[in-house]
């Protein structure tokens, strides 16, 4: 039988990371598709209000999903070193342990989420208009982690393997599933933000259900060697290493998260046009990222394959082959955002000039957040690739809360700029895991983590 693992330590790096990443593109695609068809349908029924709400909502529940991402993110980069290491046969036991850690986690987080849920949405200024329907639709969104967890965890498994095509397609299930019942539940049902909630809990609940069911299914062509017990007693090797890489890139999230919850409460305070237009430009901002999270993702596992195989020139090509990509696609974006800024802001707002009219002056800002996500992807492939979770969480550290927070502050406050200088803050800090990998590129302490490829047998 076929193997469907793919061995990225030889071949056309190029074409490799091309080939990989448009799989992870699309899905990250489908992913903001379903958010913006949220905020779109809501924006329609309910106005500025809605818009705002979804968006407040939306960046509480995102803030949730850090152990989900974070975690699996660690997963897909240790798969990838059992790959290239030639250590396949550990995989289908680690699959189970962390199935188990991301599940207790949900739940765990779910709890917590609900109990806390009015403090936090007043931590983040929430505007008291729109304070009613952020709290159904986060509500709903924590209640349904448990399959955001589990999807992430059972994509994160196939990426590390090198398939990136199925979770594209059972991401794109998913957002043809929001849109069918974001209409039902929106719009014919008038449920608000509520019914978009539930639309999108629903549609990540299918996309887990089919995910897990097709891994199973086609387990030997993934030389998976799974028992019950892996999901029910997790081994404390596998569960050392999850934890240890997976801690630094979860905190890594979450500091980034908290620390853009803390610049959009801020902004949030300057009025709902502000409030709402903050959300449309984080959906501007997300697209641009879209690049930039596949290619860092595709490169991760790259260089987490060749890491293992002891492969020191490749990891080298992977970085370059980042660079051009992702460099080149951030320019064609601007110019694109530059020809239909007005247009783009519009659709969202539903022509509303006062919503409109506060963008006047966000162009530069999206230039500095459309490279800022292209020189992240690079150095973040070798600092997640490479294993070195010190160097994650020191990143952690200066990214999501030294450089965000306090540049934030600084332009927003001490130079009175008020919500632009929130923005800027905000975007210039993207550059710091960009900074830091470089000095660790250079360094060479990286290599001190290249490997010997073993065989299976």
């Amino acid at each position: 039988m076929k193997t469907q693992i793919k061995d990225f330590t030889k071949g056309n790096i190029g074409r490799q990371l091309i080939v990989f990443a448009a799989p992870l593109f699309l899905s990250n695609l489908m992913q903001v598709f379903y958010n913006m068809v949220d905020m779109y349908i809501v924006g329609q029924t309910l106005g500025k209000t809605g818009i705002s709400a979804v968006s407040v909502g939306g960046d509480l529940c995102n803030l949730l999903t850090f152990i989900a991402i974070g975690f699996s993110n660690a997963g897909q980069v240790i798969i990838a070193k059992y790959v290239g290491a030639g250590e396949k046969r550990k995989i289908g036991s680690f699959t189970g342990t962390m199935f188990f850690f991301l599940s207790v986690s949900s739940v765990i987080v779910s709890i917590l989420s609900i109990a806390f849920q009015d403090p936090l949405l007043r931590l983040m200024n929430t505007p008291e208009s729109a304070y009613k329907l952020a709290s159904e639709y986060s509500f709903v969104c924590m209640t349904g982690l448990f399959f955001i967890y589990g999807y992430n965890m059972v994509s994160a498994v196939l990426r590390g393997m090198g398939d990136s095509k199925h979770p594209f397609i059972f991401i794109s299930l998913a957002a043809v599933t929001n849109l069918v019942l974001d209409i039902v539940f929106v719009v014919f049902l008038n449920m608000g933000t509520r019914g978009a909630a539930l639309a999108t809990v629903i549609s990540q609940a299918t996309s887990f259900i089919v995910c897990s069911v097709f891994l199973f299914i086609r387990r030997r062509e993934f030389e998976l060697e799974m028992t019950p017990s892996d999901f029910i007693h997790p081994k404390k090797e596998y569960l050392s290493d999850l934890i240890k890489l997976g801690i630094p890139m979860a905190i890594k999230l979450a500091s980034v998260q908290i620390s853009k919850l803390f610049v959009n409460s801020h902004i949030n305070s300057y009025g709902i046009e502000v409030s709402a237009f903050s959300g449309i430009a984080n959906k501007i901002a997300s697209v641009s990222n879209l690049v930039s999270t596949a290619m860092n993702t595709a490169g991760s596992t790259l260089v987490g394959q060749n890491m293992a195989a002891g492969e020191e020139k490749r990891v080298k090509g992977v970085m370059r082959s980042l660079a051009y990509i992702t460099l080149s696609i951030s320019t064609l974006i601007s110019v694109i955002f530059f020809l239909f800024q007005t247009e783009i802001i519009g659709f969202f707002a539903d022509g509303d000039m006062s919503v409109v009219a506060v963008g006047d002056k966000f162009f530069p800002i999206a230039v500095l957040l459309f490279y800022a996500g292209a020189f992240r992807a690079i150095m973040n492939a070798l600092l997640n690739g490479s294993g070195n979770y010190k160097v994650n969480f020191a990143t952690a550290l200066f990214d999501g809360i030294i450089m965000r927070l306090g540049l934030s502050l600084l332009f927003g406050i001490v130079f009175r700029m008020e919500y632009y200088g929130f923005w800027l803050g905000d975007a210039l800090a993207g550059f710091t895991p960009f900074v830091i990998g470089l000095v660790f590129f250079f360094s060479g302490s990286w290599k001190k983590n290249l490997g010997t490829r073993k065989t299976d047998g």
